[in-house]
């Protein structure tokens, strides 16, 4: 999947951290068993930004979520997903929506244990883009 990726370090730098951040991140750390105390591992991360329905209000998208193999069934994904629902909870948040690979099972096993409705199923949503081309020919039609 790294051989898909156009974004550059210095645009998703800015992205995340400049003046009006589009997005937040949450990282779960461990310390290294080889380090001094004062060293730690990111093992796994959450990557979300706000947006906003009509008909519900606020939402947070959770746009990546990921925890090294290795460290999986230790809690670790739970306590970030408990951690992005305070976030939630404290800015009135109606819901938070993601999407899911339909080839990963484990994955929709994991948020449906934990009270996800999969929308493409139980409400007939399917999930469009249009790519930059089309967006500068259509930005420019006259």
């Amino acid at each position: 999947m790294e051989d898909q990726v156009v974004l550059t370090e210095k645009e998703l730098l800015e992205d995340g951290f400049g003046e009006h951040p589009f997005y937040h991140c949450l990282v779960a750390e461990v310390p290294k068993d080889q380090w001094s105390s004062e060293e730690t591992c990111v093992v796994g991360f959450a990557m979300y930004y706000f947006t906003y329905d009509p008909w519900i209000g606020k939402l947070l998208y959770l746009e990546d979520f990921y925890v090294m193999a290795e460290y999986r069934g230790l809690g670790i994904g739970s306590e970030i997903l408990k951690n992005l629902s305070q976030v939630a909870v404290k800015c009135r948040c109606s819901s938070m929506h993601f999407l899911v690979a339909e080839w990963n099972e484990p994955s929709i096993r994991f948020y449906k244990r934990r009270g996800a409705s999969d929308l493409s199923t139980e409400e007939g949503w399917r999930l469009f883009k249009i790519d930059k081309e089309y967006l500068l020919k259509m930005a420019t039609e006259e």
